[in-house]
């Protein structure tokens, strides 16, 4: 249903010619796409978003396409060309005091820099985002946030236990009270690697098996495929 509206915005904009609401409509249907890990339609719309942006120099979709093609790039395992993006937008972003957005710009490049395998960079940029999310009342990129401070601690050598399933139940709490399920289905996710990781098996299949059911029922096949992985290795 969310993608139809986002088709049909695009449909929109190209018949009346206007820039601005065209590089939009490809950024907002391009974010849903990467939500659902469809990342060659993110690709492709969120590109298409930036050369609009670049061509009639709409300023204000400009950090918003370079970052969010930057995320895209660092899920689908281009890590170090999204995270360069990623930075190009935040600067952007950061320069023209657009702050709306600032916090999650934060917390996606503390995840690819997580990916990236430099998990000082990713604590400082978490731990960023979540000041900032605090401090204007996001609470949804707070939850965000306290997600990938799971993340971080679930990639510690030696593993971050408790800190791990602590920011993990507290982002899946938050996301819970405010409706976000794509990220409480993530926070499944989470736990059930980290129990894994730790040979608490009955607990891991546990939530390896909400965050499939979830992930099914959102049709975001990517994650899907993810946390079937993760429940094969428990066999």
């Amino acid at each position: 249903m969310a993608s139809g509206s986002g088709l049909e915005s695009i449909r929109v904009a190209e018949t009346v010619g206007h820039a601005y609401s065209l590089s939009q409509a490809c950024w907002t249907l391009g974010v849903l796409y990467s939500m659902r890990g469809d990342f060659r339609a993110a690709t492709d719309l969120t590109e298409r978003s930036l050369a609009l942006a670049q061509q009639w120099n709409v300023v204000v979709m400009l950090p918003l396409a370079l970052w969010s093609l930057g995320y895209v790039h660092v899920l689908s395992g281009r890590v170090a060309d999204g995270v360069s993006l990623i930075r190009q937008g935040l600067e952007i972003l950061e320069a023209t005091g657009a702050g709306l957005l600032h916090p999650l710009a934060q917390i996606h490049l503390g995840e690819g820099s997580l990916l990236a395998h430099r998990q000082d960079e990713a604590l400082e940029f978490a731990r960023t985002g979540l000041t900032i999310a605090r401090e204007r009342g996001h609470r949804g990129y707070e939850a965000w946030a306290l997600r990938l401070l799971g993340e971080i601690a679930s990639h510690c050598d030696p593993l971050s236990i408790e800190s791990g399933d602590d920011h993990f139940c507290r982002a899946m709490t938050l996301a819970g009270e405010l409706g976000m399920r794509p990220l409480v289905a993530h926070c499944h996710l989470g736990l059930g690697r980290l129990y894994r990781r730790t040979g608490k098996r009955q607990e891991a299949l546990d939530h390896l098996t909400t965050a499939t059911t979830m992930y099914r029922a959102m049709d975001m096949r990517f994650w899907l495929e993810q946390a079937g992985a993760e429940l094969k290795d428990l066999a």
